[in-house]
């Protein structure tokens, strides 16, 4: 009765005029969830009657459900993977075959759905026909997808795997097969290289002839292909850097086909060592051959990677850092070091105790990138690292070079070393310096730290002081205010009148976007020992009045949490 009421409530509801989306998900919902149910509950107490009758009817209720719903809204791409998704899970093969149908004549323009039809007719349904006729057709709307052709050319060669197993255990048990041979060109995965050839009339680029290759390798047959795919790679892309990449990481690979038993560790370190040789003679004659920035930047990345790698020859070790430190040096003195390049070339440096020429590095970097505020960071960072005499003189040199706006980075860190270097009074003349050099957006963030330092320095007084000059130049933080409310409170003198300037002060700026500030003013009154709770209902209506609409209802239903003792 209870299943009928439920049914019956969200019948009426997809049998109005005005039909909703939810109504259909949620009835969808109900009848995959009651079917789940059953299945469970047959599991359990094994009991089999009627059952085709009862699940039958509820799967038959489902995709009319799905039907109509898709049917309606037919752009929604969520639907349908949830109808596939639903077939799947109920094995309804021929139901889903209509669905794919019905969908991609619809959403004919996402590759994605075309792949997971394909996908499902080759995988699920044994059908390499019926997988290809769909990679055919999703072509014609889609020319030029380089993951199309990718999941063709997999296709084929799954075909052409599938095909050489049936033959081999025909051979194996020595069965007569009549007039049906099995052609030479498929099991030679001939179609797939007439997928690569078209693909690669059409895509151009390193990326999807590596993206093919990969999937070639995966196939053990694929030799023939492999190197016909690799000879155009190399013949139409000699000036991508990807390309010389792909070609000086593979000697590592082919080192590796070796068969390597019986090899004591020392041999395999000198063989490891040869590979990696191997592969830097690539990569030199690549910057020669493309002496770009990328080019240089593959070259590093690899001699990194190899230096990452863990390994206890203390000598293959030292070997990788010289030829990274090396590469790094190189690639300076070609002019065609990136700035994130040249922060790895310092941080390996400093890891390697190497603080001298982390410095010059620094510096080299600061004259090719002079108008960048990271570089100049960085370098300031490395003699701070080290204690060098010269870090203020390098500050003055980097606020020169930089523009003013976006330096807030250096002046923070300038005033954090000062702090902990310089005298009192040089740090507060560096604060003021720093307030009018800085952009007023950035000025905030200083305000802030000033304040701070000089409660920690110089006490309550002077800090009280400092914030009233403060307040006479715009713009504010609210944790400005906030940080001015909390250094009262931390006094044992806590005055009321002093904290209701702070707030009033604080409102000024923002009381027309936080709520948050105007309840912390009335706990304030109503928890201070000299405040007055009476104030409470101006302070709320003056709330009312300046809070912008949107926020109005979210302050009125914090102040009765308030109110009731539940916030």
């Amino acid at each position: 009765r209870a299943v009928l009421r439920k049914a019956s409530a969200l019948e009426y509801k997809i049998q109005r005029r005005a039909l909703r989306k939810d109504d259909f998900i949620n009835y969808i919902q109900y009848e995959v969830n009651l079917l789940e149910l059953i299945k469970k509950r047959r599991a359990r107490t094994g009991y089999l009657f009627k059952k085709d009758e009862i699940e039958h009817s509820i799967l038959h209720r489902v995709h009319s459900l799905f039907n109509r719903a898709t049917g309606k809204w037919k752009d929604d791409v969520q639907l349908w993977l949830s109808h596939v998704a639903f077939c799947k899970q109920w094995n309804a093969k021929h139901q889903l075959s209509k669905v794919f149908s019905t969908m991609l004549a619809i959403h004919s323009n996402k590759p994605a759905l075309w792949i997971m039809a394909a996908k499902w007719e080759m995988e699920t349904r044994l059908s390499s026909e019926s997988a290809r006729h769909l990679f055919l057709r999703a072509l014609r709307f889609h020319p030029e997808c380089p993951k199309l052709y990718q999941e063709y050319f997999r296709m084929e060669l799954m075909h052409a795997e599938k095909q050489r197993k049936e033959k081999k255990e025909f051979e194996q048990a020595k069965m007569d097969l009549g007039e049906f041979n099995y052609s030479e060109e498929i099991l030679n995965g001939e179609m797939a290289r007439i997928v690569y050839r078209d693909a690669s009339q059409k895509i151009k680029g390193v990326e999807f002839q590596l993206a093919v290759l990969s999937i070639a390798k995966l196939f053990d047959f694929t030799q023939d292909l492999q190197k016909e795919i690799l000879e155009s790679l190399q013949a139409r892309y000699a000036d991508d850097p990807l390309m010389w990449d792909y070609m000086a990481r593979r000697e590592l690979e082919l080192g590796s086909l070796q068969p390597t038993e019986h090899t004591t560790k020392q041999k395999k370190v000198s063989e490891m060592a040869q590979r990696e040789e191997r592969c830097c003679a690539v990569f030199d004659e690549a910057v020669r051959a493309v002496p770009t920035e990328d080019m240089w930047k593959c070259y590093i990345t690899f001699c990194l990677e190899r230096y990452n790698r863990k390994t206890n020859s203390e000598e293959l070790k030292q070997k990788r850092l010289e030829r990274t430190l090396s590469v790094f040096s190189k690639a300076h003195e070609s002019s065609l070091l990136s700035e994130a390049l040249y922060k790895q070339w310092l941080q390996l440096l400093l890891d390697s105790s190497l603080s001298e020429k982390a410095v010059e590095v620094a510096e080299a970097a600061t004259r090719h990138f002079s108008q960048s505020v990271e570089t100049w960071q960085m370098r300031l960072q490395v003699l701070i690292q080290l204690k060098r005499d010269d870090v203020t003189q390098c500050f003055e040199e980097a606020i020169k070079h930089v523009k003013s706006k976006g330096t807030l980075p250096l002046w923070t860190l300038w005033v954090e070393w000062s702090e902990g270097t310089n005298s009192k009074e040089d740090t507060e003349a560096l604060y003021q310096r720093s307030l009018h050099a800085t952009a007023p957006a950035e000025s905030v963030t200083l305000k802030e730290m000033y304040l701070d330092w000089t409660y920690r320095n110089s006490g309550y007084k002077k800090v009280k002081r400092l914030f009233t000059s403060l307040c006479e130049n715009r713009p504010f933080s609210l944790a400005f205010f906030r940080k001015m409310i909390q250094i009262e409170k931390e006094q044992d003198s806590c005055k009321m009148l002093n904290l209701r300037e702070y707030y009033e002060r604080a409102l000024r700026e923002f009381g027309s976007t936080n709520t948050d500030l105007w309840l912390d003013y009335i706990k304030e009154e109503l928890s201070h020992p000299q405040g007055k709770p009476e104030n409470c209902g101006s302070i709320h209506w003056r709330a009312m009045k300046m809070l912008q609409a949107d926020l109005v209802e979210d302050f009125v239903s914090k102040y009765t949490l308030l109110q009731t003792g539940h916030l």
